[in-house]
This record gives structure tokens, sequence and C-alpha cells, in this order.
């Protein structure tokens, strides 16, 4: 575990909100002993024990996160259920927690906050109630908790362990440790809300950006206790459809490059799980549950070398590159050995005996239907009637966008390599990047001046345009003449990609765009984000700083109106709520905010040297 096993062990300490099926649990690593909140209301008398960012149902809790704190010292969130409306924020001191409840709107008869403690995952120990108090007795120490507030009688709640009941006419307090009145956890509170202000009022004109960046992750980071680590999922919904914690390919990896903003250890345990989910045959795949399915017919986007290079980069642990080489470069060959279509790349899907068989490991193995998830753009027009070659087990189609991620993954990769004294990979990687670069030209048409996916059972090129296409430019494989062309004559096109919100995932002209679901015509952040880093490679700077500034804009337009941190949005409103398969707040979505840290030269860009160490 080396160096690994120490940040894990940081990382999973102290009270947060590890718990994935609640944004009301508060919990403390390493014990498991959970604060579970929950409401009890009158009207019907439903008691709400969990409650999830998101939900969609029209009887559902709304919650709008606020600002959390990565270390746990300080979160808040606004909750809204049945007439109730009641403000949450939790503070750190020491090894203690403090709790604050403040109702901002209630029925005519307050409601009842039930405050439960309990051990979770099956971990040692037992908690009781015990002179008006609750005491906790772990293993290696024993936990005090006090209640301030009004206590009310209420045996009639699912509870499963001891419980303070406390009526919600004010404001109430949980402490621990020791006996916290109102107004010590008001000022515990607002002193870590301070601090934890401050910390975001250092990014000056971004701290918006920031903030949508820093706090969707830091809501979606949990524990998963079934591998014992601290990691950030694309969200607690995600996790709780899935069985715990699932975690999918470049979601994670993009996960991790956003933590690298401003928190290393989390950045790189992203990096290291998803990586460490390799599957038997040597790739990184599509998805992997907590309780061991996992897809293990396809991969998804080649982008976790790119990630652990920019990694490097930021920190400069040589560590990070040792512990994730080898299972890199392995994913890497794997590639051309099983997706190879006539000297280019192809999607695909191979079969296999399922060790778990469910919906998502069998249903589309060896098809169309598997080959395109493994795209990552699972239902993107460009797919539509492509045939599958179930022999070769991949797309009857070269794909420009697989192939330009997949130079780019050879050359962050070689970089890796030179950095570790690896000159023979180096080499090998180099040639590889060099042999794939050079077939890419065979996509290129001169007669629309942009690269272009290829049928190989036709050998004609698709009509379908998506900004996949513009990926070339992320390889720097394009010349500059081609690089002008594409962006002057489709990325800055408005009937093709350009307009107030950018860029839609089919273009405009397209006659799947209207249809503005998932993956035909709306916006996702990857696809701002890589296609961003693809201009930074040429002299493009109009561009670059309008899908800069359109991809900011997107971003705080759902976030100031409602605190979400959308899936995709829709290419003609630039809402995400607008279509119920858009998760509201789904961590990859502020790569649209990151865009703007790259063109202000607060992070480093690909097309920058790599410095051996």
């Amino acid at each position: 575990m080396g160096d690994y096993g120490e940040l894990k062990r940081r990382l999973a300490r102290g009270w947060n909100t590890w718990n994935t099926r609640s944004v009301l649990s508060h919990v403390l690593l390493p014990e498991g002993l959970a604060l579970n909140l929950g409401l009890k209301e009158y009207r019907n008398g439903q008691f709400l024990r969990e409650a999830l960012i998101g939900r969609q149902g029209a009887e559902d809790e709304q919650i709008r996160p606020g600002p959390h704190a990565y270390d746990g010292s300080y979160s808040a969130l606004t909750l809204q259920w049945r007439d109730i409306e009641l403000q949450v924020e939790s503070a750190t001191q020491g090894g203690d927690l403090a709790l604050l409840l403040t109702p901002l709107a209630m029925q005519k008869r307050p409601a009842t906050l039930i405050a439960e403690a309990a051990l979770l995952w099956d971990r040692p120990g037992y908690a009781s109630r015990e002179d008006g108090a609750i005491v906790a007795r772990l293993p290696q120490r024993t936990v005090p908790i006090y209640a301030a507030g009004k206590p009310v009688p209420e045996p009639n709640v699912a509870a499963s362990g001891p419980y303070f009941a406390l009526t919600l006419d004010g404001a109430v307090g949980i402490s621990t440790g020791r006996p916290r009145n109102l107004d010590e956890i008001r000022a515990l509170v607002g002193q870590r809300r301070s601090e934890h202000e401050a910390r975001a009022a250092c990014y000056g004109g971004l701290r918006d950006l920031y903030e949508a960046i820093q706090t969707s992750l830091a809501w979606d980071t949990i524990y998963d206790p079934q591998n014992e680590r601290v990691v950030t999922p694309v969200s607690r919904i995600w996790n709780c459809n899935w069985g715990g914690c699932v975690l999918f390919c470049w979601d994670n990896y993009f996960a991790a490059y956003l933590a690298s903003l401003d928190n290393r250890d989390l950045a790189y345990a992203n990096a290291i799980e998803i990586t460490r989910t390799k599957t038997e045959r040597g790739f990184v795949p599509n998805f992997a549950a907590a309780n061991g399915v996992k897809s293990r017919d396809r991969s998804q986007p080649p982008v976790g070398s790119l990630v652990v290079r920019e990694l490097y980069r930021r920190y400069g642990d040589r560590w990070l590159l040792e512990e994730l080489f080898a299972d890199l470069l392995t994913w890497n060959r794997w590639w051309p050995a099983h997706r190879e279509a006539d000297g280019l790349l192809a999607w695909g899907s191979d079969p296999y005996e399922p060790v778990v068989g469910n919906y998502w490991e069998t249903a589309g193995v060896n098809e169309r239907f598997g080959a395109a998830l493994e795209s990552g753009l699972d239902n993107s027009p460009m797919y539509d009637d492509v045939p599958f070659d179930a022999e070769a087990h991949h797309l009857k189609l070269q794909d420009a966008g697989l192939t330009s991620l997949y130079i780019l993954d050879c050359r962050a990769l070689a970089d890796i390599a030179r950095i570790l004294g690896r000159a023979a990979e180096a080499a090998e990687l180099q040639a590889r990047a060099g042999r794939y670069a050079g077939n890419l030209q065979a996509l290129w048409d001169e007669r629309s001046g942009i690269f272009r996916n290829r049928r190989t059972d036709t050998g004609e090129l698709s009509p379908r345009l998506s900004p996949t296409l513009f990926y070339p430019l992320l390889a720097g494989a394009a010349t500059p003449q081609q690089a002008q062309r594409m962006v002057g004559e489709h990325l800055t096109n408005p009937a093709e990609f350009w307009g107030d919100w950018v860029l839609p995932s089919i273009a405009r002209d397209d006659p799947a765009y209207p249809e503005q679901t998932y993956w035909r015509g709306r916006i996702w952040a990857p696809m701002n984000f890589l296609v961003y880093l693809g201009l930074r490679h040429y002299d493009l700077p109009q561009a670059r700083a309008g899908l800069a500034q359109r991809s900011r804009s997107l971003l705080l337009k759902e976030w100031r109106e409602r605190g979400h941190v959308h899936e995709n949005y829709s290419a003609d409103t630039g809402e995400g709520c607008d279509r119920p398969n858009s998760d509201r707040f789904y961590h990859w979505g502020s790569l649209l905010g990151i865009i703007a840290f790259l063109e202000e030269g607060l992070l480093g860009g690909p097309e920058k040297p790599l410095e051996e160490s």
C-alpha cells in the first residue's frame, strides 16, 4: 500500500457526510458511528428518515446543497418537505461534531426532529441512553452525545437505535463530546462557516465557479465500506440505485481532475480507485459496482493517462505514477489488440462468461448497444444504424474521437514512462501514437473541412457531426490549417455547434437534435472540456475564450438558480431540470467551470512541457 495506504487513512477519518444513503447522516470514521437526522411531520404522520440531493418525485424531499468543506469542518443544506423548510448546518471542533437545525417554514404544528445514533456497516460498538444523553461506546473511545432543544415524547418512529426527539418550534442543536447550548453551537457553526467562506473568497472572480466545483465534489464524496475507501462516485442517487457504490470510468477520472484544483488526496484516491477496477482482461471497465459487478465486455473513453499526468504536473508525486503506470499501460495495449479496425479504432463489446449476472452486465454484450455504451455516449445518433461486427466485436465504424483520445493516451503515458525512466515503453507508446496520428488523416474530409467517422463496411464517411470530431485537436493530429477550418466552418457555426448554449452533443442541424434527450442533442460538460483542451494546442484564442465563457455561463445558470450541477443540459434553453434523466448533482457537470481556471492560467494545460524529476 505504501504512500496510498497512508493517504487512505488520512481521508477516512473524522466526522463527515460519509453515508451515501442520506445527506442528513453524519458519520465518524473510522468507527462508523452515525448521527442520522430525520423529520416526523404531523399532517399525515410521515417520517423522513433519509434524504438525497436531486430526487424528483412529487412527494420527495427537495435538498438545496450549500457549502461543504472537504474535511467536514462545515456543511450546510436547505431541506423542503411537506411544507417544512429547514436549514441544517454542521461544524466540527477537534473530534467533536455540532449540528444546528433552524426552521425556515413549518406546518401549523411544528415537526419533530429525530436524531438517532447508530453504528453503521456492522462496526463494533453500541449506543444507549444514559442520564439524558446518548453514549456511544466504541472500541477505542467513548462518545457522549447531547441535545439542545425542547424534547418531546415520540415513540412512534422507525428508528432502531437510541434517539433524541426535539420539537422544531425553533432552532435545535446536537453536539458530541460535551454539552453545548444553542449559543455555543451557533458560535462554532458561524466560525467554521466564516473559515470556509474565506477559502472560497481566495478565488476572486472565479469564486462561484469554485464553489460549484468544490461543493458538488464534497457532497458526492462518500465512504464505501465494502472496499474501505473514500471515493467520489457520480452521485448518491446513482450509488443507491446500484447497491451502495458504483464507479464509472471516465466520470471518476474527471472527478480526480476536478479535485486536483485544491484537494490532492481526494484527487489521487479517485484516480487510483477507478484504475484498480481493471478487469481480468486488462481494461478499466465502463462501470464497477462495490459488490464486484462490472462491465467485463467494454471499457470507456481512455482519459486515465491524461488525468494522471496532470495530477503529477500539479503535485509532483512520483509514487502516484509508479502506483498506476503498469495498469495504465496494460489498458493502453488492450485497445489496439481488441478495437482496431483497419488501422484506426472502433468502439466495441467483447463476449465473455458472466461473473455475476444482471441487466447491465449482460444486455448488449457483443452487440451494437454494448459498443455504444463503451463510447460513453450511450444513445448518440452517431451510432444509429451502424452495423456491429460480431466476429471482430466492434462497430463497423472507424471512430475519429476514440482514435484521437487513444493518441492522447499514448502520448500522456509516454510522458509518464519517461519520468519513470521506462525508455522502452516510452518509445513503444510514442511509436503507437505516431502510427495512429498518421492513419487519422485518412478521416479528414477536405470537402467539408472536418474529420469524420467512416464506415468500414461501405467505406463511406458518416454524415453525423458531433463534438468528438474536434478531438483530433486534442491529439494534436490536425494541421494548423485543418484546425482553422474545423473551428471556423463548424465549431463556431451557429447552424451546427455555436450559440448561447454550447456544445450540443450532435449538430443543431442533425435530424436527432430536436429530441434533446441524453446524448441526442443535449450539452455534456466532458465534451466541452475535451474540445477546449484541444483548442489549447492551436492558435485559436477567440474560440477558446468563447467556449470558456459560454461553458461558465451554462454552469452558473442552474447553480445560481437552484444549486444544481447537472449531468447534462438543454442546448436550446440551458436548463438541466427540463429532463428527468439529467441527474441534478452529478459532479462532472462542473467541468464546465474548470475550463475558466485553465483559461485564466490557474491550472496547467496539456500543451505545456512536462518537466522530468
